[in-house]
């Protein structure tokens, strides 16, 4: 889905300002690196190794008023590639992600910024029980790719641009297969980016645009959500199938900035898999021994209709089942209208992938203060 939001959006922005397909650029970096191993089991992949990254990728204008409050950040789709080090057992994968490249410091010629990524990676092998028990790190061939860097970049002259950075590639299916303890790469890249035409004056106008929908307008805000997603989630490995997740939610939120909400939640998750547990250890899986309620701080990122949704909660009930009292939540949530959305959700228990999910929600908003012009 976001790949898909993207895209559409440097589609968008191409038809809507002038002259800003001359803004495209095409960008190819090289990776070194190793795995970053968080198991036991996992220490016997050890090597360095390249990994390589064609990307095409696009100068905001500041058309949104998004993108001027976030520096002008590039926006783009990547294919990456790589060995992997070279393990049978592990493969070779390949991804294709959309990334954001916000800016954190810039003037004319240089920037440190901040590289955000996350799409789609097929992975040329994965655990067996038979024939490939030794990989514990992927259970499936399709799993997410996502990608976070630091990067500086030094413009060489007005095409052309050159870059080095350091970060973390990571790949999981959120246990959808099992088993998924995922693969971690730090690396350190270097390349070159080039516009595709003679970069336009437009992108230097740096001019503020009207205020559009779904956009924070000043007024002192609180919003209400109200929601729920399903997934699934494999439990193969220790009940021997795979089990619905469904969840319902409501948060209050703040809006503090043009940029940012935040809020507190209630959470209420009825895990099929926990069912299965009890059983096992002979207790009743009633739906009060079942359903597991949680309080949660939130903190929402918004872009436009595109807002990223963090979550971070304690168990109240149901803790027991679960592998630790704290849990963790990422939402990407798009704005259908200005009371509908629907969002990707990855369910994590103290810092494990549970499950992924996709659900939608509807939003109320109470001003509670205004701000007068005299």
């Amino acid at each position: 889905m976001l790949v898909l939001i993207l895209f559409f959006n440097i589609v968008k922005a191409q038809q809507q300002a002038p002259g800003s397909d001359m803004n495209l650029m095409l960008e190819g970096r090289i990776h070194y690196g190793f795995f970053w191993q968080t198991h036991l089991e996992l220490e016997k992949f050890s090597a360095h190794f390249p990994s390589f990254e064609v990307s095409l990728q696009r100068e905001t204008t500041g058309k949104h008023r998004w993108e001027f409050m976030y520096g002008y950040p590039v926006i783009g789709i990547t294919a990456f590639g790589s060995n992997l080090g070279g393990f049978t057992e592990i493969g070779s994968a390949i991804g294709v992600y959309p990334f954001i490249n916000f800016p954190l410091v810039q003037d004319e010629q240089n920037s440190l910024n901040f590289r955000l990524g996350l799409g789609l990676a097929y992975l040329t092998n994965h655990f067996d029980r038979l024939n490939n028990y030794k990989n514990f790190a992927i259970g499936s061939s399709f799993n997410a790719i996502a990608s976070i860097y630091l990067e500086y970049r030094y413009r060489l002259s007005r095409r052309t641009t050159f870059f080095v950075a350091s970060g973390l590639t990571h790949f999981s299916n959120g246990t959808t297969k099992t088993p998924n303890y995922g693969l971690n790469t730090l690396s350190v890249t270097s390349g070159l980016a080039v516009h595709l035409g003679n970069p336009n004056n437009f992108s230097k106008k740096k001019w503020r645009p009207e205020l559009y929908p779904y956009e924070f307008d000043g007024k002192k805000f609180l919003h209400w959500y109200i929601g729920g997603h399903a997934g699934t989630k494999d439990m193969s490995a220790d009940l021997g199938n795979r089990f619905m997740v469904f969840a319902a939610w409501t948060n209050l939120m703040a809006q503090v900035s043009y940029k940012s909400r935040v809020g507190v939640g209630l959470d209420l998750t009825y895990d099929f898999s926990d069912e299965a547990i009890l059983e096992k250890r002979g207790i009743d899986p009633s739906f009060v021994n079942v359903a597991k309620t949680g309080v949660s701080a939130a903190y929402e990122l918004m872009m436009d209709r595109l807002s990223f949704l963090f979550y971070f909660g304690i168990y109240v009930t149901g803790k027991e089942i679960s592998e630790g009292d704290v849990y963790q939540r990422v939402n990407l949530k798009y704005s259908i209208t200005k009371s509908f959305f629907l969002y990707f959700t990855l369910n994590g228990n103290f810092g494990r992938a549970e499950y992924i999910g996709l659900g939608g929600g509807y939003q109320l908003d109470f001003i509670y203060k205004r701000k007068f012009k005299h």
